[in-house]
């Protein structure tokens, strides 16, 4: 990945779905065949955030953010329609969207039923930056909204969660189930998983900038930094997979009733982006941004929320566990289904409009 239109994607991009399940299956043979491995991972956490994937995560951010061209942020504050609809996708529909499908197709099973609601309350604010990044969304876009969604995390996710788990089953005569969760939690993990690469990637253009020039920045610094983001990805893969591989791999039927309205949710979710961003006229850069914004969740956060209130052994923490099971294979290849929407849908090609 680099700031300039390329002529053809590098080789980490082009055969990227073969490193991501390559990662998968590592990860899931690591956690099997590794005795204790899963167990050191999951001691390895300071304030319910894992070091070890929390680390894997600040490497797959920072190149990303750091190609952001801050001065250009203004720009995307004013696009009323942009940050209108990305909250309107991501804390109205969204959650609903979750809520309505784990009520459908996992109605007997309360415990997955609930994990399913957490993952679908959990927006993303971290992988998001990588899968818009990778189908050449706009990059400025994409730390604004990101920016929101961290804002809106800290300050809805416990009120959403008592609503769509107590509250509205409630109205509708359904099962209700509460969520404890505590609003510092949600704010360290957004600090974590956000603030520290979002001021590491300003801090890089800021001093690179200064001292070297844009031109040098641009050309030299970004390219060098640019691969270590899928990198970053497929560490963090690895070891997700690992600490949760013996859960996956021990209930695979449930894995496949709890995939299913994943799998609903995710294609659902970013049709809706895609599809309400031309609508709107938001162009195709800024139509991916909001479609891979308003489908990707924030795994991390749904994982700690949910053995933190129900335990690691627990059918909501199986249920988180499979998130990213899904999410990843899916949003891949959407990355490739909205390079090929930008043309068929849009008109343009989504590398010539790529900074």
């Amino acid at each position: 990945m680099t700031t300039t239109a390329p002529a053809k994607l590098s080789t980490l991009d082009k055969w990227l779905p073969l490193w991501i399940g390559l990662a998968m299956v590592a990860g899931i043979a690591l956690g099997q065949f590794v005795p204790g491995l899963s167990g050191l991972l999951a001691a390895m956490e300071v304030g319910g955030i894992s070091l070890p994937i929390g680390l894997g995560l600040l490497v797959m951010m920072y190149p990303v953010l750091a190609k952001v061209r801050y001065d250009k942020v203004a720009a995307v504050t004013g696009d009323k329609k942009l940050l209108v609809s990305s909250l309107v996708l991501n804390w109205l529909v969204g959650p609903a969207v979750m809520f309505a499908l784990a009520w459908l197709m996992v109605p007997d099973l309360p415990e997955y039923r609930t994990g399913l609601i957490i993952v679908g309350l959990a927006r993303c604010i971290a992988m998001v930056v990588i899968w818009s990044d990778l189908a050449c969304g706009d990059r400025e876009a994409t730390a604004v909204l990101v920016a929101i969604n961290s804002v809106f995390q800290v300050v809805a996710f416990s009120f959403l969660g008592w609503f769509y788990l107590t509250v509205l089953p409630g109205w509708l005569g359904l099962d209700t189930q509460g969520l404890d969760v505590s609003v510092w939690q949600i704010a360290l993990n957004v600090l974590v998983f956000l603030g520290i690469p979002l001021l590491a990637g300003f801090a890089s253009r800021y001093i690179g900038e200064r001292v070297r020039g844009r031109e040098w920045y641009e050309t030299a610094f970004v390219p060098a930094i640019g691969p270590w983001a899928l990198y970053g990805l497929l560490f963090t893969i690895v070891l997700l997979f690992a600490l949760q591989g013996e859960q996956i791999m021990s209930h695979p039927f449930d894995v496949v009733r709890i995939a299913l309205p994943l799998l609903a949710y995710f294609a659902v979710m970013w049709f809706a982006g895609i599809g309400l961003g031309r609508a709107l006229g938001l162009g195709y850069a800024r139509s991916a941004t909001l479609a891979f914004t308003a489908a990707g969740n924030n795994f991390e956060l749904a994982i700690a929320v949910a053995i933190g209130t129900f335990g690691a052994t627990s059918g909501e923490a199986l249920a988180g566990a499979v998130g990213p099971l899904v999410e990843v294979p899916v949003l891949v290849a959407l990355v490739y289904v909205s390079r090929w929407a930008a043309r068929a849908w849009f008109h343009e090609d989504p590398f010539a409009v790529a900074r």
